[in-house]
């Protein structure tokens, strides 16, 4: 054997696979991204779709702001106990809101656990895992304050053209409800040349779509008093050659300002689509929330967004059965919903968040109350949001095609994608290759509460540099070698990216 022979052999090595599941918002969905870079450039490879804990790593990253969060995590980690018995040099770790809310209890509780880490310290995890297999033994490392920005380390996006940026990490509301702010801090913000730098190289890569990404995402700028540097990250962002979309979440009512209306009007790439939080309509239960505005603020808002965009699509997330909601602060949620004529809300029955005020206050209303309230105004949001889709039948609109968003498209010979407001549209596939990240023009034929048709032949397709990067990806793929790895691994298929909405925990 040659010496390059010998060096090449020393190189290949059987590849430890890894699979990432996580819970919660869309910030533990973009830190999942990095952790899945962290362990692709320590040498791990992505374990196979449906691998469900049949890997070397199994990394979960958590949510802590649901009463069964808990329950949920030790389940999952209960049945892979029996798993990592038959597997020897398996290792699990547990990361996000619940490991900094928990520290030592997981390990306690699962003592087969090899790796606790919090949200500010995610970066650490290759290390981590590797002291655990040389000691043999758990190691908990809980950072009390944001080592590092995360958009500092790898990442392995889950799109070849749409990204997450977070602008910020953290919040400094005192939403009662909300246990965010103990876990992930105090708000801290990025640089503004360090969020356009980050940008631009991946319009590079040949991503065409960002959302801008925080906790709060408009009270960028607080870090050094600056009331308008939203609006200005904004406008920077329209600035920016082959960036052709821009979408961001989830703001607050309290820091949205006039001027962030006028940026998203004014520049161009900024999507007519808008997810601002309401929470509740009584103003009764918006005080008992800590929530710095009333009904009247919040409907004036969407009146100025919908005179300046007047085709905005406008969501919203609402809790019902807040402590101490009384019949008449529900009907005034129901009124506030009516008046907003949101395209969607996503609905959320309340639920204690323990370390919570909420959690122990006065006045919990009766499951049985909540779910009848909840489902009064699900179906009144239905109705709605299908009266609000039906007026887009006629529309003739650019949607970016969208990778695995319609589940009945291989039967019904369709493909999908989000229109600028972030509709979801199925239309009819056309003669030409169109991918993922390519652009067409569809004339909208049918609506549904949920989702849009475009049932006549394509009016134009686009073919765009995303598509082209989405192609790239897949190359790479099909070229990988299965069971062996040399170097570092390459980016593998990737996933739809979630759809941009609220966090999904109702903490906004």
């Amino acid at each position: 054997m040659s010496s390059g022979d010998r060096s090449q052999a020393v190189d290949v090595q059987e590849s430890k696979t890894y699979e990432v599941r996580t819970y919660g918002c869309q910030m533990n969905v973009h830190d999942s991204e990095r952790l899945s870079g962290l362990l692709e450039d320590a040498g791990y490879v992505r374990a196979p779709e449906g691998a469900d804990g049949d890997a070397d790593v199994v990394v979960f990253n958590t949510c802590a702001v649901r009463e069964n969060a808990d329950n949920k995590l030790y389940g999952n980690l209960g049945r892979l106990a029996p798993m990592k018995t038959k597997r020897p040099g398996m290792q699990i770790a547990v990361g996000g809101c619940l490991a900094q809310k928990d520290r030592d209890t997981i390990v306690k509780r699962a003592p087969w656990v090899d790796v606790v880490f919090g949200t500010h310290n995610i970066g650490k995890l290759p290390v981590l895992l590797e002291r655990a297999r040389v000691q043999e033994e758990a190691q908990i490392e809980i950072a009390e304050s944001l080592e590092a920005f995360p958009s500092t380390l790898p990442t392995r996006r889950e799109s070849a053209y749409a990204a997450w940026v977070s602008i910020s990490v953290g919040c400094n509301n005192t939403c009662t409800f909300c246990i965010v702010p103990a876990l992930r801090g105090k708000e801290k913000d990025r640089r503004t040349g360090d969020i356009l730098a980050e940008i631009e190289a991946l319009v590079g890569e040949g991503v065409s779509e960002i959302t801008l990404l925080g906790q709060n995402v408009n009270a960028y700028g607080s870090d050094i008093g600056d009331r308008e540097a939203f609006s200005k990250l904004l406008r920077a962002c329209g600035k920016i050659e082959g960036l052709e979309r821009v979408r961001f979440t989830s703001p607050h009512p309290r820091d949205f300002t006039d001027d962030v209306i006028a940026a998203m009007a004014e520049t161009p790439n900024v999507m007519p689509q808008l997810h601002m939080p309401m929470q509740s309509g009584s103003d009764t239960v918006l005080k008992a929330m800590r929530r710095s505005y009333r009904q009247d603020r919040f409907l004036g808002i969407i009146e100025k967004v919908r005179d300046a965009i007047p085709h905005a699509a406008i969501t919203t997330d609402i809790i019902v059965g807040f402590p101490g909601e009384t019949e008449e602060d529900f009907e005034q949620t129901l009124h506030a919903v009516r008046e907003a004529r949101f395209s969607a809300a996503f609905t959320f029955q309340y639920s204690k968040r323990p370390g919570t005020p909420a959690a122990t206050m006065e006045g919990q209303i009766p499951k049985e109350v909540v779910q009848a309230r909840y489902e009064r105004l699900v179906a009144l949001q239905e109705e709605i949001s299908w009266d609000e889709n039906k007026k887009q039948v006629g529309r003739v609109l650019e949607l970016m095609v969208a990778e695995g968003e319609g589940r009945k498209d291989g039967a019904t010979h369709r493909l999908s994608g989000r229109a600028a407001d972030n509709r979801l549209v199925h239309f009819t596939k056309p003669g030409e290759e169109v991918r993922p990240g390519d652009v067409v023009t569809v004339e909208i034929t049918y609506a549904a509460p949920h989702h849009l048709l475009a049932e006549g032949a394509v009016l134009d397709v686009r073919r765009t540099r995303a598509g082209d990067a989405w192609e790239k990806r897949n190359a790479a793929e099909a070229a990988m070698p299965t069971g062996v790895m040399l170097g570092l691994p390459k980016i593998g298929v990737p996933e739809p990216l979630p759809v941009a909405v609220g966090s999904g925990c109702g903490c906004d």
